[in-house]
């Protein structure tokens, strides 16, 4: 039986590998980068470190005049590193705005202000390793100034908007011939999910790797893996109550494949469901709820931050539920005032009196 601690381990090891695949084809000095930063950095952090270094090494030995002689960049020295200016990261800042790599030139990429801001901290922390170590004279990075991050609205879903949206699960009520095919088939399971994210504010990794076993309505919570690896109960209420109590109904009936008895959310296969089948099916019912917003599980997510800042006032309660490890990130997102609020404020005072 695959319980949520095998779950957790398989994906890790899959990312191990991923990671170790990636460092082969990086300098050799670089691993005493990623020795280092083990203790205090998730996987995941690490994989997309060695991404963006490994795109930097590319830039810089093919588009750069002093480091073009150096093939494959994988026979890139400390001594080349320490040759790199501040002038090279601006230039690799401009070019991340729209390129190609030459492993796969008929690929195009692009890269916004926040995923130019991700890859110079990237920069920054390798080149203040090398440099604290003594390896190189200075660390250039920290010269080169952050791109500006405009922010973008948060997009979420109104009041009216989630009542419509469960409702629409509910009835199937707008879906072509062959989703109602299915739809007869996944009414529950679909409803359950979307609840879910609109009531406990759960992430997709989590909600995908949830178990019966972790479920108990004695406290009304169910256990669940946090990103880095901690578990916590999370709660819910009655609405998401009833409608886990109502998908287990289906559940005991359908007899999963091997591995997968214990997984709470099943595909039409009969496995655990996949994080690409979960966004397919959001974006399924939301694009008929409303066409013109663009709805992921994350903005479902979103939706729920949102509602519970509104209901509580509490951003540290808000953070501590979603599992931000920073509240600034959570009041970046769910404290805006809204335009309501902004009315109101120019309402209230009075430079005169009537």
């Amino acid at each position: 039986m695959l319980d949520q601690n095998s779950y957790d381990t398989h994906k890790n090891r899959e990312n191990i590998l991923k990671l170790r695949i990636v460092l082969r084809e990086l300098p050799p000095f670089c691993r005493d980068f990623f020795r280092a930063i083990e203790p205090n950095t998730s996987i995941l952090t690490r994989i997309n470190y060695a991404y963006d270094l490994r795109l930097f090494f590319e830039f810089l030995t093919n588009e750069v005049t002093e480091f073009t002689h150096i093939q494959p960049f994988s026979k890139f020295t400390l001594e080349d590193l320490n040759l790199v200016q501040a002038v090279h990261i601006e230039m690799f800042l401009e070019y991340l705005t729209y390129y190609s790599r030459p492993s796969t030139p008929e690929i195009e990429h692009q890269n916004s202000e926040s995923g130019k801001a991700r890859k110079l901290s990237t920069l920054r922390s390798f080149l203040a390793y090398y440099f604290k170590n003594e390896k190189i004279d200075r660390n250039v990075a920290s010269l080169v100034d952050h791109p500006k991050i405009h922010e973008k609205p948060v997009i979420r879903l109104e009041p009216d908007e989630v009542a419509r949206l469960l409702d629409l699960v509910e009835s199937g009520q707008g879906l072509t011939e062959r989703q109602k095919h299915y739809h007869k088939y996944t009414k529950q399971r679909d409803v359950t999910i979307l609840t879910l994210f609109l009531g406990t504010g759960i992430r997709i990794s989590e909600c995908v790797g949830l178990n019966i076993s972790d479920l108990d309505f004695s406290v009304n919570g169910f256990r669940i893996t946090r990103k880095g690896g901690n578990q916590v109960i999370l709660y819910f209420g009655d609405e998401v109550r009833k409608a886990l109590l109502d998908y287990l109904e289906e559940r005991e009936k359908i007899e999963a494949l091997p591995g997968h008895e214990d997984a709470l959310f099943l595909s039409m296969q009969r496995k655990r469901i996949s994080n690409r089948a979960v966004q397919n099916l959001v974006k399924k019912y939301s694009k008929i709820v409303t066409p013109l917003k663009n709805i992921s599980p994350h903005k479902l997510r979103s939706t729920y931050g949102t509602a519970l800042y509104q209901e509580t006032g509490d951003i540290y309660l808000v953070a501590d539920v979603l599992g931000h490890k920073d509240v600034n990130t959570t009041r970046k997102h769910y404290a805006a005032i809204s335009d309501e609020k902004r009315r109101m404020a120019a309402r209230v005072v009075k430079l005169r009196e009537d």
